[in-house]
Formats: C-alpha cells, sequence, structure tokens
C-alpha cells in the first residue's frame, strides 16, 4: 500500500485533482470531509469546541456554525491553534484507519494543512498542488464570497506554496486549463502505478 497525501494552499485546486485520481481508480480520502463531520451536530468535536469557546458558535439543529468560528479561527491564531489541537488528531486517527481499511496498491488523502501539523513523515510520497497567487486569491474571492482582506488572511495562514512545492514528491501545476491539470493527473497515477 502506497500512502500519498495531496496538500497544497487554499483554493488550489486540491478537490478537483482528487476527483480526477478517484475517477482513475485511486482510493480517495478528503480530511475537509472528516471535518465536515466532526462538526456535525451532538459530535465530541462539536462538543468540545462549544466548552471551550461557547455556544455562539453553534447552529440550531447543534453543529458548528463553520463561517462564524471560520472568521475568529483566521482573525486569531491562538485560536486556530486551540481550534486544531481538537480537530486535527481526529482527523490523522480517522485517516489511520481509512488507510488500514482499503483494499487498492494506492491511498490518497487530501490533506490541506499536512506541512502546516507536520505529518507529511506519515505519507511515503507528496503531491502539492500549485496556482499563481493572483489564480488562488480570485479562485478564492469567487468560490467562498469573502472579502479580500478575509482571502488574504487565509492564504496568510498557510505555508507559502513555493515552500510547500519544494518539499513535494510531485507538484501538479493547476493555473493552466483543465485538460492540462488533467494530464499532469494522468502522468501522476502512471508514476505512483510504477511504485507500487
Amino acid at each position: 500500500m502506497v500512502k500519498v497525501a495531496l496538500t497544497g494552499g487554499i483554493a488550489t485546486g486540491k478537490s478537483y485533482v482528487l476527483g480526477r485520481l478517484k475517477e482513475h481508480g485511486i482510493a480517495t480520502i478528503d480530511a475537509d470531509d472528516i471535518v465536515h463531520e466532526a462538526l456535525g451536530p451532538g459530535t465530541p468535536t462539536t462538543k468540545a469546541i462549544a466548552e471551550k469557546f461557547g455556544s455562539v458558535f453553534l447552529k440550531p439543529d447543534g453543529s458548528i456554525h463553520r463561517t462564524l468560528l471560520a472568521v475568529k479561527v483566521f482573525r486569531d491564531p491562538e485560536t486556530r491553534q486551540q481550534i486544531e489541537a481538537i480537530v486535527h488528531p481526529l482527523v490523522y486517527e480517522t485517516l489511520r484507519r481509512w488507510f488500514e481499511t482499503i483494499d487498492r496498491p494506492i491511498g490518497v488523502a487530501s490533506i490541506p494543512l499536512l506541512y502546516e501539523t507536520q505529518r507529511e513523515k506519515d505519507f511515503d510520497f507528496i503531491v502539492v498542488t500549485v496556482c499563481p497567487p493572483d489564480v488562488q486569491l480570485q479562485r478564492l474571492l469567487e468560490r467562498d464570497r469573502m472579502s479580500e482582506e478575509e482571502a488574504h488572511q487565509r492564504i496568510a495562514a498557510q505555508i507559502p506554496a513555493e515552500e510547500k512545492a519544494a518539499r513535494a514528491d510531485f507538484v501538479i501545476l493547476t493555473g493552466g486549463t483543465m485538460l492540462a491539470t488533467d494530464r499532469q493527473v494522468e502522468d501522476l497515477v502512471v508514476a505512483l502505478g510504477r511504485l507500487t
């Protein structure tokens, strides 16, 4: 089993690349999905966050109001660290269990904060998605409908893309056409297949 982590800055095409890998028959999982589930109504993670930060972050259904929490997290580094201390252990334990259960030769986990959490050694190979900063900013503004100031805060909260790319085994450039990205994903699939 080859364990691969897919990472990159916010709005650099990780989800797109993960989707293409899945289409090629590779087992995939997204840490963002794990977090979304963990912040649902009545989960231990939701209860821990509400106990630490108050019920102001709870929606009427008992789930975490992710938009409100995100505003606080990206404005206050101490809050971000406290939230990450609650969420990240769950994410990595879920990923560990997932890798134990898959029966395919390659598994890819999309983990936006892989380098920030210093967990790259848990994986055999690292793939990083990168696009030009202006493209990243525009994608983030369009996708999440936030102010430019908020977008810059979120980008700045992560390790710079160039540094992530320099530490990666494979880099996918996502600033061009979808076809160009698809070709790089196909090349990645071939390369990973040779390593199994």
